[in-house]
């Protein structure tokens, strides 16, 4: 990588309270003093920071990582130290945290791993990495001293774990690149990337903007630390654990090259962590896209999916990609593109709501109602710009299910059908007080049409 490869500056909207804001980049204002980010700003000799470690085992800093990591809760690790008990004696925890990183006689624990099913699927499993509460906040802390020095220059089209940015604002940039005719789409998918990630590389690319002996050191052992699953332990030559607090950043920093490599050529790409994809205008310009992206990741010991990833010809009715949870796709009726939840995340969402409307349910109406509004709402609010007839369908499933339990209690056998419609329509469950994802979907398009008319 070179020097020429990065901006100086990559912008980013929006303020985090606690957060400094520079021209381009979040800072946690109780850790980044104003000389740092007057050195960030202006960059520093060599364009590389050597004292960075007093930073990080700094009270006040390990303060700040531990108010986090509370925050977002989560299992213990392999010592067995919930939050809740690592809070009951934090300030001695903390000091002695402190202490070790000061004299470098840290050393992580081991993670626990565990296998989850993969989203969408009964079948398929994938890794996840849980470090002790005590090493979640010492990978915060680090996190929170060199994501600023990284931030600086990232892409604008990455948007995966970064201050200020979300799911939605990739989604708004895909959505803007089709209305603009970028039709011939790159849909990518890394094997395994974080299991991986080539670690010797990665630090390489620490070292390009750090030089601080000690916080290079702290993070090879963060890479290093010992894996335990069903009693064995081992350590991994490569890649970072997911569901590590750091492991997100070190992947931004991993894929940054290939990030910008893809702009300097030319290509509209977005991506979220290692999901991205690239749009183009032609069928041949995507070809040439996919033959550099498949040359880099051979250079930096990844590799595509061969059956997930493909060029996609939006312009043909029927075909779509998945991204971010949505499907893309072109529709059969209407030539236009049309965003709709993947098949994916139908599954989840009918997968959560189906134990909680069992026919068998011994709560009443308007308690199932209360225990599945969140579920409902939280999804609204991630596919809300779904069509509005989709929506319905989502409604009147969730409402076939209520009336399969209700007729349940009135003796009746199999699911609600013929006049269950009349005697619980849906005006009996708004009365209940059931969310609509149809008529929020209505209230959001009239109050925007309000607001565009005043």
């Amino acid at each position: 990588m070179t020097e020429e490869m990065y901006p100086a500056q990559v912008q980013i909207a929006g303020k985090q309270e606690g957060e400094a804001k520079t021209q381009g980049y979040h800072a946690e204002a109780r850790i980044w003093s104003e000389k740092m980010l007057a050195a960030l700003e202006r960059g520093n000799e060599g364009n590389k920071w050597y004292s960075l470690m007093d930073k990080i085992y700094r009270a006040n800093t390990l303060e700040i990582a531990w108010e986090k990591v509370r925050v977002n809760a989560g299992a213990c690790g392999v010592d067995g130290i919930t939050i809740t008990r690592f809070a009951k004696d934090s300030p001695k925890r903390l000091l002695a945290v402190e202490e070790q990183l000061k004299d470098r006689s840290y050393h992580p624990q081991a993670v626990k791993r565990k296998w989850i099913p993969k989203a969408g699927s009964k079948s398929a499993k994938r890794p996840l990495g849980i470090p002790t509460v005590r090493d979640r906040v010492v990978q915060t802390a680090t996190k929170l001293v060199i994501e600023p020095i990284f931030e600086r220059e990232f892409a604008e089209h990455s948007y995966g774990f970064r201050p200020g940015r979300s799911c939605k604002d990739a989604l708004r940039r895909v959505d803007g690149l089709l209305k603009e005719g970028y039709v011939y789409i790159v849909d990518a998918d890394i094997q395994s990337f974080f299991d991986r990630i080539d670690q010797q590389r990665l630090m390489n690319r620490i070292k390009e903007r750090i030089a601080d002996g000690g916080v290079l050191s702290l993070i090879e052992k963060m890479l290093k630390a010992r894996l335990l699953e069903e009693g064995k332990q081992w350590v991994a030559e490569e890649g970072t654990p997911q569901g590590g607090v750091i492991s997100p950043l070190l992947a931004n920093i991993y894929l940054n090259e290939l990030d910008w490599m893809l702009a300097k050529a030319g290509y509209e790409m977005t991506r979220y962590a290692d999901d991205f994809v690239v749009q183009c205008r032609s069928a041949a310009q995507a070809a040439q896209a996919l033959a550099l992206i498949k040359r880099w990741m051979e250079t930096n010991g990844l590799e595509l999916h061969p059956e997930k990833t493909r060029i996609v010809e939006l312009n043909v009715a029927g075909e779509f990609f998945d991204f971010l949870g949505y499907r893309f796709l072109r529709s059969r009726r209407k030539d236009r593109v049309v965003k709709v939840p993947r098949d994916k995340s139908m599954k989840q969402l009918r997968a959560r709501l189906k134990p909680l409307t069992r026919r068998n349910n011994g709560h009443s109406l308007e308690a199932i109602i209360r225990r599945i509004t969140p579920i409902q709402r939280g999804w609204y609010e991630y596919y809300r710009h779904s069509p509005r007839w989709l929506l319905r369908q989502v409604d009147g499933w969730i409402r076939g299910r209520l009336r399969s339990l209700l007729r349940r209690r009135r003796h009746g056998r199999g699911r609600g059908r013929g006049e269950d419609h009349q005697r619980w329509d849906n005006y009996y469950f708004a009365r209940h007080g059931f969310f609509s994802l149809e008529a929020a979907h209505e209230f959001d398009v009239t109050s925007l049409r309000c607001r565009a008319k005043c």
